[in-house]
């Protein structure tokens, strides 16, 4: 029996800062001390306040621990473990006159519900039994002793649950298509491949709740009368397949998977197969192209893969989040996932809170959550002084969200009616410095890049639309072309074979719906209002604050500032690159943009 737990986030976030160095140390300085039958090292998933990453929280006490290095190890050992003193000066605080707070007292976290996030920060993930303990694998008990395939169905329809990876569509509805679909051979797919930039809701979950999908696909596998699954991830989430592969291993062991599990007689089994990272892939049937060996590209629905899909056979495919919520709605009913949520949207939502906010991370609310709840009071709002500006969902599928809507309720229905959508959960905030026709440019460049090029409207149409971007955030666009640039994205969107197509100009239609005044003064005023293109700023040095020390022309990479010690300096706008050196070196503010 420990006397003590301490939990050290093992995500990619506080990995990639070193968070297994300091696992290794606490094993080491435990051993030192004879304390390894005591204290009890666990290497969780990610615990969602990536902000203040490594972060270690040591049980019984709670003691949140932010931002911790290799160095602080010594002294949470001999002070906490040994001495049982907690460190104050490593513990997080909101802010530097706030009093210590439990981890679920902390704004970040009291506001959230974590169902799909149950477990991580939580357990082990590469420890089955941590997963059992938390009702791991009762849902499949009762699953397969207790319902039939059809009371299942009609279960996960009566939840409400709607597909969390970016259309929408009701899961349960999904699933009675493809279990009516008439054939021996059926698939059950997840899709972890998450391609929006900034997302990171997926991976988080196989990361640290690996079982949870191995479940809802054994789950789902037998609502629907499939025997194999495939989990299709992208090769860029090492830990995450690490994990999912250990987690099948001890599946496999404990007779949750494979043949005859739980001596009912139902087989199931899961297979992982690994995408190249491309964006298409997240389109269900390109994905399924892909897992069959073959380029990702999508196929023309109908007939939709509840009929034919996966090696032409009835599949259903869901994502990471969608399979997460499963298990729970099986052993709590669907009356507990509906009381969540609104009318059309139940349950709750992970975000994967990026860009100008304070608290980066992961975020699970209920839907119908606000976006000032979520950044304001989760996210800890817009830091440096900044003016919230606008806040980007959906990724390059979506559109972005203004300061007039900052109070709107966040759902499905909601985020379509003011043209953005909910996608698989990435939320990009935005401030008063972010140019909107280069956030529009920044999406349309990834989407060109990541477009199949199976048809013309997408492979031709998003590159032409590019073309205007690049005309308007160098001075070069007239009037007219903002509005040919308008005819041709509802063009795009009503000819594109899949959803890249279909939904690539939602970052120029919105931000054209809300921030028009911005495409006008690029174009009108030949000016960037937040100085941010390069092709419609200058750099000047303002002559009262130039103290003539010489920092900024010997900074400079092309010899594009010039002058005479103690005088004032100028640049030459023919030379100059405007790669902001000079500005950055400067400590007297003395260069501007214009």
């Amino acid at each position: 029996m420990y006397r003590s737990h301490v939990l050290v986030c093992g995500g990619t976030g506080c990995t990639s800062n070193h968070s297994g160095d300091i696992l290794n140390e606490f094993q080491r300085l435990l051993a030192e001390h004879n304390l390894e039958n005591d204290v009890n090292i666990v290497r969780t998933g990610c615990f969602g306040l990536c902000a203040v990453g490594p972060v270690v929280i040591i049980y019984p006490e709670g003691a949140f621990y932010a931002s911790v290095t290799v160095d602080d190890v010594k002294e949470l050992v001999e002070e906490h473990l040994i001495k049982g003193r907690i460190v104050n000066r490593l513990l997080h605080k909101e802010d530097s006159n706030d009093s210590v707070k439990a981890l679920s007292d902390t704004n970040f976290y009291k506001k959230q519900t974590r169902v799909a996030l149950r477990n991580c920060g939580v357990i082990n993930p590469e420890v089955i039994d941590e997963y059992i303990a938390y009702d791991g694998y009762q849902a499949l008990i009762k699953v397969l002793t207790e319902m039939t395939p059809q009371q299942v169905i009609d279960t996960i329809k009566a939840s409400g649950l709607r597909g969390r990876g970016g259309a929408g569509f009701p899961t349960g509805l999904k699933w009675q298509f493809a279990a009516a679909s008439p054939g021996p051979i059926k698939y059950v797919c997840c899709n972890a491949d998450e391609g929006d930039p900034g997302a990171f809701m997926d991976r988080s979950i196989l990361e640290g709740d690996p079982h949870a999908l191995i479940e809802a696909m054994t789950i789902a596998g037998y609502a629907i009368g499939a025997h194999q699954g495939y989990v299709y991830v992208r090769a860029e989430y090492p830990i995450a397949v690490e994990r999912l592969k250990i987690a099948l291993k001890q599946a496999k062991e404990y007779g949750l998977l494979g043949k005859n599990i739980l001596d009912t007689g139902f087989d199931f089994d899961l297979d992982i197969r690994l995408g190249a990272g491309a964006f298409v892939c997240g389109e269900e049937t390109a994905l399924m192209v892909s897992i069959e060996g073959n380029r990702g590209e999508p196929r023309p629905r109908p007939p939709f893969p509840a009929v034919k899909g996966l090696f032409g056979k009835p599949t259903i495919l869901n994502n990471v989040e969608t399979y997460a919520n499963i298990a729970q709605i099986i052993l709590k009913g669907p009356e507990w996932f509906t009381s969540m949520g609104t009318e059309k949207s139940k349950g709750t939502k992970v975000f994967a809170l990026g860009g100008k906010i304070v608290n980066t991370g992961l975020v699970e609310i209920p839907m119908g959550t606000t976006l000032r709840t979520v950044i304001e009071d989760i996210g800890g709002g817009v830091p440096n002084g900044k003016k919230f500006k606008a806040a980007q969902t959906g990724g390059p599928s979506g559109g972005c969200i203004p300061v007039e809507h900052f109070d709107i309720p966040i759902d499905y229905d909601n985020l379509l009616a003011i043209g953005s959508m909910m996608g698989s959960g990435g939320m990009i905030v935005m401030d008063e410095d972010n140019c909107m026709v280069d956030i529009a440019k920044f999406f349309l460049e990834f989407t060109v890049d990541e477009s199949c090029g199976k048809c013309t409207p997408c492979r031709i149409g998003t590159r032409r639309l590019l073309e205007y971007l690049d005309k308007i955030t160098n001075g070069l666009a007239t009037l007219e072309d903002l509005d040919e640039m308008e005819k041709l994205c509802h063009y795009i969107k009503a000819n594109s074979l899949c959803g890249l197509g279909q939904t690539a100009p939602n970052p120029v239609l919105s931000t054209l719906r809300y921030f028009r005044d911005e495409y006008i003064a690029h174009i009108v005023d030949k000016k960037c209002p937040c100085h941010v293109c390069k092709g419609l700023v200058q750099f000047k040095i303002v002559e009262d604050k130039c103290k003539g020390c010489s920092a900024c022309a010997r900074k400079c990479p092309v010899g594009a500032i010039t002058g005479v010690i103690k005088q004032p300096y100028s640049i030459d706008v023919n030379k100059c690159i405007k790669c902001g050196q000079c500005i950055d070196t400067c400590r007297f503010g003395a260069i501007i943009k214009e």
